[in-house]
């Protein structure tokens, strides 16, 4: 039962897309990064002192990798949760096992058995069901960033395997994607207008950063507890729960085809998880 504790990350994941789609109102997506990125380092920083893990790494160039792909993935899905109906960010953006799997196939030498090519057809024809809605209308360079998000996360999950196959803690490659995260948001930020902290934004950008930390907490548990098949697989309710709030706070009801492509992509998603179980693939850790 502990990797029920996904299903509370889930929720909180989906807390935070709604918290970052509200901020998008007044703040721009390099600052709402700027603002997560630095909350979560502080946090990183604190946790590595209090362990006694050290702060130099030998692989570097794994970790700049990874962090330029992570953070990469994390700014095109702000703009994207910003652009687009949160359940649509968010299901796009977790097309990332399908794209992982791509590339450890083209790089890390995986089999591309049936099973898992049979699974990501299913999940590019969802892909193509889920955007249909928008090509007609001013959402399409939306779901375009938003599947670059998915892009680029694959990337990330690449580099993060690679790291934990080198031996680097996971939580000295968390401290590293927000440094980078932290110093290039900032740069990004000087070219948009600066927007003042009120209490308001301010209670929204600590949502996003706390959100993000505590569902992180809880992946963690789940991962490390429980059963990690059933737990990727339970990681794909978040698109449920980001559905729900979509609904509810603005009114955003998928069309049938962006259901039907909803599920497909959960299922390919799912499917490409088991399949490359053999590879010892945990897709939604480090989860932005």
């Amino acid at each position: 039962m502990q990797s029920l504790w996904m299903v509370a990350a889930s929720f909180l994941f989906a807390s935070m897309g709604v918290c970052v789609k509200l901020a998008a109102e007044t703040f721009s997506a390099p600052e709402i990064v700027f603002y997560r990125s630095v909350i979560s380092l502080l946090l990183m920083c604190t946790l590595m002192s209090v362990r006694g893990i050290a702060f130099v790494t030998p692989h570097w160039r794994y970790q700049m990798f990874r962090g330029a792909t992570g953070f990469v993935s994390l700014l095109l899905y702000f703009y994207a949760i910003a652009m687009l109906p949160l359940a649509t960010a968010v299901t796009l953006n977790y097309t990332s096992p399908m794209f992982l799997a791509l590339y450890l196939a083209a790089f890390a030498g995986m089999r591309l058995r049936l099973g898992l090519m049979i699974s990501l057809v299913i999940g590019f024809v969802g892909i193509v069901a889920l955007l249909k809605p928008t090509l007609a209308s001013d959402q399409l360079l939306g779901g375009i960033v938003a599947l670059a998000s998915g892009v680029s996360s694959g990337f990330a999950y690449f580099s993060v395997r690679e790291l934990g196959a080198r031996g680097e803690p996971e939580a000295r490659t968390v401290l590293y994607f927000s440094l980078f995260a932290t110093v290039c948001s900032a740069l990004w930020m000087l070219l948009y207008e600066f927007h003042p902290v009120d209490l308001e934004g301010g209670l929204l950008l600590l949502g996003v950063g706390a959100f993000a930390t505590l569902a992180q907490l809880a992946m963690t548990r789940a991962y490390k507890h429980g059963k990690p098949i059933v737990s990727a697989s339970l990681a794909y309710t978040t698109i449920i729960f980001a559905s729900l709030f979509g609904m509810l706070l603005w009114g955003d009801v998928p069309t049938s085809s962006a259901w039907l492509g909803i599920l497909l992509i959960i299922v390919s998603g799912i499917a490409a998880t088991r399949f490359s179980r053999g590879e010892s693939i945990t897709f939604r850790a480090e989860r932005d």
